[in-house]
């Protein structure tokens, strides 16, 4: 079976976005993938700042853990960061980074494996916000229906047992309100959007 080298399949991957930053900070190699999603009209981005892709807020981050690379060029570095979509806004990616070595094992620059993972972190959120609201129903289940059903419970049995029909009229009307409470209360769960 032939082998195709990493860098070969890396290098034409749609997924996976394969750039190397040399120690002045600028580009040295950027894959035709990331060129295309964050190149924004700028032409090729090698030589360019690392800079000129990310969210202002991320740029801290990546020196943070570059410097981490040069200080431990044995060990690679995963992290997530923000890049700049050239239409106003971002996509968040995910990294692994690593110092990469000249011939003599010194560093020369850091290579970067990413991917795309703003659709997850979007269902991400979307899930997290449907575990809130089916926490929300739980609750209110659990807490807000047991009550006026406990209620229409004990005052079903006090009618069964009332004997003088005085006393009708008055449980009739607290089983009305503890009916129209249990109401108001399923329709606010029915209302609760997943």
């Amino acid at each position: 079976m032939k082998r195709i080298p990493i860098s070969n399949f890396l290098e034409k991957s749609q997924l996976f976005y394969t750039i190397i930053i040399g120690l002045d900070g600028t580009y040295m190699y950027v894959s035709p993938s990331y060129d295309q999603n964050f190149g924004a009209n700028k032409g090729s981005l090698n030589g360019q700042n690392f800079s000129v892709t990310l969210h202002p807020d991320d740029i801290a981050i990546c020196e943070e853990i570059g410097t981490l690379c040069l200080t431990h060029p044995e060990k690679s570095f995963p992290f997530t960061l923000r890049k700049l979509d050239g239409k106003g806004g971002y996509v968040i990616t995910k990294w692994e980074i690593q110092a990469l070595p000249d011939d003599q094992g010194k560093p020369v620059g850091i290579f970067c494996v990413g991917f795309n993972i703003t659709t997850y972190m979007d269902t991400q959120e979307k899930l997290d916000q449907a575990a809130s609201e089916l926490d929300d129903i739980s609750y209110m289940q659990s807490h807000g229906v047991r009550k006026p059903l406990a209620n229409i419970m004990g005052l079903a049995d006090l009618l069964n047992e009332a004997e003088d029909p005085a006393h009708y009229k008055r449980i009739i009307l607290m089983l009305q309100q503890s009916a129209a409470e249990l109401d108001d209360i399923i329709k606010e769960i029915s209302n609760k959007r997943i």
